[in-house]
Formats: structure tokens, sequence, C-alpha cells
């Protein structure tokens, strides 16, 4: 396995379990505390738009909590299985962005059905109240 840094603080608790989760799986792992180094954490930060602990650094790639994986044992599964991309960062970008988009398309989608089920049900209402009038 390749070198594995993160990113931590010493609050996050989640950054404890990660930690505690690798060292149980034998991953060697390089910590960096985010509030010790403030400036290579900002980095890290412009270049994901997350501030968020723990962050994973692996075959130059990030790995976020929460946007990347929802809990330890699915992190550890990804850098077991972690296989490099063949594809140049600008097709990535691309597809990263078309994934993005289809996943706005699809919250905009339900976002817009949960307010006609309200418009729905506030009309109803209202004739409702006024057939009680």
């Amino acid at each position: 396995m390749k070198k594995i840094t993160i990113y931590t603080n010493k609050n996050c608790a989640y950054c404890a379990q990660l930690k505690e989760s690798l060292e149980k799986e034998n991953i060697k792992f390089k910590e960096i505390d985010t509030l010790e180094n403030k400036s290579k954490w900002q980095e890290v930060v412009n270049l994901t738009g997350m501030p968020t602990t723990p962050t994973i650094l692996y075959d130059k790639e990030y790995l976020v909590a929460g946007r990347d994986f929802p809990n330890p044992t699915q992190v550890i599964n990804i850098l077991k299985n972690f296989k490099s991309s063949s594809f140049d960062d600008s097709r990535k970008t691309l597809e990263r962005i078309k994934t993005l988009n289809y996943h706005i398309n699809i919250a905009f989608g339900r976002l817009d059905q949960l307010l006609r089920q309200i418009e729905t049900n506030t009309k109803k209402e209202e004739n409702e109240h006024k057939s009680t009038d």
C-alpha cells in the first residue's frame, strides 16, 4: 500500500476512531494535525472545498469524510481496493462535473416534488377551511 496521510485534529472523535481502525488493520499512516499545520491544511481546504476532518491523502487523491466515505470501514475498503486512474486530470474533472450535475438535477427534482406536495396540501387545507366558513 502506498503512503497514506491523514489530516486530523485533537478534538475530532471521528479522527480518533479512524486512526484506531487503521491501526487494527495494520495500515500505516502519517498524521498531520490541522491545528498545528494551519498553512498546509488551508491548502487542502482550498483544493477540496471541504474543511472536514479526517481527510485522507492517498496516491494524489483526497478522500473527505462524509463526501467520499461514511465510516472507517468504508474508507479502509477504499484504500485496500484503490486503483489509480489511467485518465488524465482534465478527463477525470469532466466526468466528476457530469456526475455532480446529475446529482444536482436529481436533488432539484426531489425538491420540486416536495414543493408540489406542500402546495397541494396547502390548497386542500384552504379549500376545507373555506367550506367550513
